[in-house]
């Protein structure tokens, strides 16, 4: 029985246990809802909560524990010979005999019988499954694919009939537990309690987890590759040692910390007078029925994709900015040569800008918004207009506000990726010319993990280290934006 069909099973189990024990709550109470503690209502969530809770428990541990104990069982019967190789070769061999294995629950028996004792029969037998295989299967391997088929059936049947069997348990554990004077709804709020809490915890352990995993990465990067060399070299060139040589390359983060900084500052000159403006118009001066219209409209930007962005960039802004600067060195000198590449730090930060036009405006239009009427009509009262009511009060009010959203903004274009890969290329150098490429930190570190890699080497273990460093000046703008808006709030309240 899939998963699936499990977790509808246990849903119709607690469904059917609320609707007994509220109905039997009710039968005890005799029509006078006074003689019971908790309303029938918490009676049945009480027994839906024992019919689901423990089964949905165990269900999740018995997924998360069985596949490794079935891999450690089937590895542990391969034979001696492929036990004595590397652990990355006997990972390939297990990856053959899981596939094996899938590939043989779509045959027959009587077709498994024929092709048993024939790898090349077997591997082209699976090929017309649909399941190709990347050699002949070795006769160790077959075996082993139909233990670990039967020790996956084993499995499923033992979890599916042990979480049945817990659920019906709790449901009727739960239902011989009601009473007139029996307090349901204290357990029940205990539960939701403990539920509420783990789902406020999962935020803070995630992040502490993707910390720990960067972290335990990057220190063995920074074993083969000194900190000094990493944090304050100016040339990024990652190569591979070649024979007889002990040199990793260079793995200088300046290059792409510049490049990062200089892409985020040019898009946020386009999106902090855009957003900015387009804030104050919708907050000050447009009425409801445009507001209505263009917000909805302007913060449609917000859900377009950044792979589109970046097509946007490859295919229409970087051309265009070529030929329009090709256009103006003839008309000033003659030679049409192009002084902006197509791809550049002014075509990604212009396309980044236009992403992060939604981010500014709405966070500014809300901030904005939030200070209160009475600063605006003591403006207005005195005989002030409306424009000079809004440089002289209103905006000053909200800057703190304004400067925390930009700020998380800028975090925003720190950690963009695809449109720098599409609109700004690969190059890692030092320069000031926003017509010519750069690259971005996000770049590298998925430059450094893509291909069949292993995490061996400098050349892989820096993209920890360029993710750690990501992370932390992310962290450290988000961290400082809420303590300028926490800071000057109370000011304006």
């Amino acid at each position: 029985m899939s998963t699936s069909v499990i977790l509808l099973c246990l849903a119709v189990i607690g469904a059917a246990a609320y609707l007994v024990a509220r109905s039997r709550a009710s039968a005890l109470a005799g029509g006078r809802s006074s003689a019971l503690h908790s309303r029938p209502a918490y009676y049945g969530a009480y027994a839906a909560i024992w019919a689901v809770l423990p089964a949905l428990i165990v269900l999740c541990v018995w997924l998360s524990v069985s596949p490794g104990i079935i891999q450690s069982s089937v590895r542990g019967a391969f034979p001696d010979e492929v036990k004595a190789q590397a652990t990355v070769e006997q990972d390939l061999s297990y990856s053959m005999v899981a596939t094996v294995a899938r590939g043989l629950t779509m045959l027959t028996s009587d077709e498994i019988a024929a092709v048993a004792n024939d790898p090349a029969a077997l591997q082209a037998k699976l090929s017309e499954k649909g399941v190709p295989l990347a050699g002949q299967p070795q006769p160790y391997m077959v075996t082993a694919a139909k233990t670990l088929n039967a020790m996956s059936l084993t499995s499923r049947m033992a979890m599916t009939a042990i979480v049945f069997v817990l659920a019906v348990a709790g449901a009727l554990y739960a239902l011989r537990s009601i009473a007139p004077r029996f307090r349901a709804r204290n357990r029940v709020e205990r539960v939701m309690l403990w539920a509420l809490l783990l789902a406020s915890s999962i935020a803070i352990l995630t992040t502490i987890g993707i910390v720990l995993s960067m972290l335990s990465e990057a220190t063995r990067f920074f074993a083969a590759v000194p900190a000094g060399e990493f944090f304050f070299g100016t040339v990024w060139d990652p190569r591979f040692a070649g024979a007889g040589s002990s040199s990793f390359g260079q793995f200088g983060l300046i290059p792409l910390l510049l490049g990062t900084l200089y892409i985020g500052l040019v898009a946020m000159l386009v999106a902090v007078p855009v957003g900015l403006f387009a804030a104050i118009y919708m907050a000050e001066y447009a009425s409801p029925k445009v507001r209505g219209v263009a917000k909805p409209l302007l913060e449609v930007l917000a859900g377009i994709p950044t792979i589109v962005y970046g097509f946007f960039a490859l295919v229409t802004v970087g051309p265009f900015l070529r030929d329009f600067s090709a256009q103006i060195s003839g008309l000033l000198s003659g030679n049409y040569a192009s002084f902006i590449q197509a791809q550049s730090v002014l075509t990604a930060g212009i396309v980044m800008g236009i992403m992060l036009i939604p981010y500014v405006s709405s966070l500014s239009d809300d901030i904005i918004t939030a200070v209160p009427r009475a600063l605006r009509d003591g403006s207005l009262g005195l005989g002030a207009t409306r424009s000079e009511t809004i440089k002289k009060v209103v905006l000053p009010a909200a800057l703190p506000g304004i400067v925390g959203a930009l700020l998380m903004t800028a975090s925003r274009a720190i950690g963009e990726t695809m449109i720098v890969v599409l609109a700004a290329g690969v190059a890692a150098r030092i320069q000031i010319n926003p017509f010519e490429p750069m690259t971005t930190v996000t770049v590298k570190i998925v430059n450094q993990l893509t291909g069949d890699l292993e995490f061996t080497s400098p050349q892989t273990l820096v993209a920890f280290a360029l993710g750690i460093t990501l992370f932390c000046i992310t962290l450290c703008l988000n961290i400082y934006a809420l303590y300028i808006v926490r800071k000057y709030r109370e000011q304006y309240e």
